[in-house]
């Protein structure tokens, strides 16, 4: 005789469902807070790296052509672009990009832009605050050199985002890692965080 026997069930059941998408929505309530922090401090990062990278840029033009170049903070990289020390877009060039920053890079054109970037990209909320000045100039050397049209190059840039909270100190658990860009007189450019205890000689990113 043939013994049929009912097959296994498989799958969940909709209670086993339910109480799926009930944990899954706790944990996405649990994790969104933390991701949009991440989000808002890796704006400051990126810009910080950015800054960086074009600092960088300008110190080694101005080693590989043996010439002046400079590195300008601006409010905008269009035709109506002016110098400015809380400017989030930059540009480096041979000559001076005010109300030229929409003009393509080029070896023959004024101002001669080597690269240029804007806000828009990737970092819309990052606060800049440059110490000292809106630009800076590299001689043939790597080094810093005194603007003549500015009273002193900046020394450094802050990178901020207060709109989404306080920067993070030594002591405190503030929800913004804010970052710096020093620069020194001999042309060396450095990212720091200035919540890292400065006198911790073991950490590189204290300031």
């Amino acid at each position: 005789m043939l013994n049929f026997r009912p097959r296994a069930a498989h799958g969940f059941s909709l209670i086993e469902l339910m109480i799926t998408l009930a944990v899954l929505g706790m944990l996405i309530m649990i994790a969104l807070p933390n991701m949009g922090i991440w989000i808002q401090n890796t704006q400051i990062r990126t810009a910080a790296e950015g800054m960086q990278a074009g600092l960088q840029l300008a110190r080694a033009e101005a080693l590989k052509r043996n010439t002046t170049v400079r590195f300008q903070l601006v409010d905008t990289v269009t035709s109506a672009c002016a110098l400015s020390a809380t400017g989030r877009n930059w540009v480096v060039s041979l000559g001076d990009a005010s109300g030229l920053c929409n003009t393509d890079a080029s070896e023959t054109v004024a101002p001669q832009i080597i690269q240029k970037r804007s806000s828009a990209e990737g970092s819309p909320n990052a606060v800049v605050t440059a110490t000292g000045g809106s630009s800076v100039w590299f001689n043939g050397l790597g080094r810093l050199v005194q603007p003549p049209t500015a009273p002193a190059a900046f020394t450094q840039i802050n990178i901020t985002n207060p709109g989404n909270g306080a920067c993070k100190t030594l002591a405190g658990n503030e929800p913004m890692r804010c970052l710096r860009i020093a620069i020194n007189a001999g042309g060396t450019v450095r990212m720091c965080d200035p919540s890292v205890d400065p006198l911790d000689v073991t950490d590189p990113r204290r300031c």
